[in-house]
């Protein structure tokens, strides 16, 4: 393995990614003084040469939107949970008899359960509280990701509010390939405070801003949410959803706790070593200037 090797993230933006912090201080870390990480702003037209450019100087790719999907007929290997899904968030690099071998997977799944399980031990003080009852909001890509993770911390049946159900086919795809069974449901931002309060988690994968219109809702309606809530939306933070989830007494976990724990996982990966989780934490809190915890 070349004492210098090299990781990126892919995306189209991607000046504001965080993942450089992330990575670089897990290099630093462990000691991997050679080891290089960087954000280079790729198109989904662009992609394809990227990819082809891979050699054994690599170590892998973090990949974000809008090349999730588009990766997966670009690299040689997809693994199952990530096709399931639907989305390859990241490319391992590997030596072949002719050049290298690119495989894909799905990084995001683990950092959801990783943060959903924060949220858990910090609301019951345990994270091997049953979830029974969870509701998700949004049907994009993220969305299938999440179902994966409540699937993982027993939860089957979630339901699912979107503003159209027309535009759920390929979650609907994903969740059978998943084994998963989700209810969907047209958003309403008037009728869902109620809903979202009775659940043992929620997770908004909504856009920025796009959760306004509930986070106003929940706190018109003074409605005390009993379980837990990520917003994967780390910019800008906090969310007004989030804001309106803590003033009613519900437990949050920021989109950021999201986005380390899958950079975690992908330093495991791409490295072949354990990752320093705290050396990671704190570069991130100080890159957002949190206060340790």
């Amino acid at each position: 393995m070349p004492a210098t090797r090299r990781a990126a993230v892919l995306g189209h933006p991607v000046a504001h990614s965080l993942s450089p912090t992330l990575h670089t201080a897990a290099y630093a870390a462990l000691g991997l003084d050679g080891w290089q990480y960087s954000a280079i702003d790729t198109t989904v037209e662009q992609l394809g040469e990227r990819v082809r450019d891979l050699d054994l100087g690599w170590a892998g790719l973090s990949v974000t939107m809008p090349l999730k999907h588009a990766v997966m007929d670009l690299v040689d290997h997809v693994e199952p949970s990530a096709r399931a899904v639907g989305a390859v968030n990241t490319v391992l690099v590997a030596p072949a008899q002719s050049g290298v071998t690119l495989t894909g997977t799905n990084t995001d799944v683990y950092g959801l359960v990783a943060a959903l399980r924060e949220g858990l031990v910090e609301r019951h003080g345990s994270d091997g509280v049953p979830v029974g009852d969870a509701v998700v909001l949004g049907g994009g890509a993220t969305a299938a990701s999440t179902l994966a993770a409540l699937g993982e911390l027993g939860c089957t049946t979630p339901r699912v509010l979107v503003r159209s159900l027309a535009r759920t086919a390929g979650l609907q795809e994903a969740a059978a390939r998943m084994g998963v069974s989700p209810r969907f449901e047209v958003l309403d931002a008037a009728s869902a405070p109620e809903l979202l309060a009775a659940a043992d988690v929620v997770v908004s994968t909504m856009p920025a801003h796009a959760a306004d219109p509930v986070a106003e809702a929940l706190r018109s309606r003074g409605v005390g949410p009993s379980g837990v809530l990520l917003d994967v939306v780390y910019d800008p933070r906090p969310t007004a959803l989030s804001q309106a989830w803590a003033a009613t007494g519900g437990t949050v976990v920021g989109g950021e706790r999201m986005l380390l724990h899958q950079a975690v996982e992908q330093v495991r990966l791409m490295t072949g070593r354990p990752a320093p989780l705290a050396a990671m934490d704190a570069a991130l809190r100080s890159a957002l200037s949190v206060p340790a915890a």
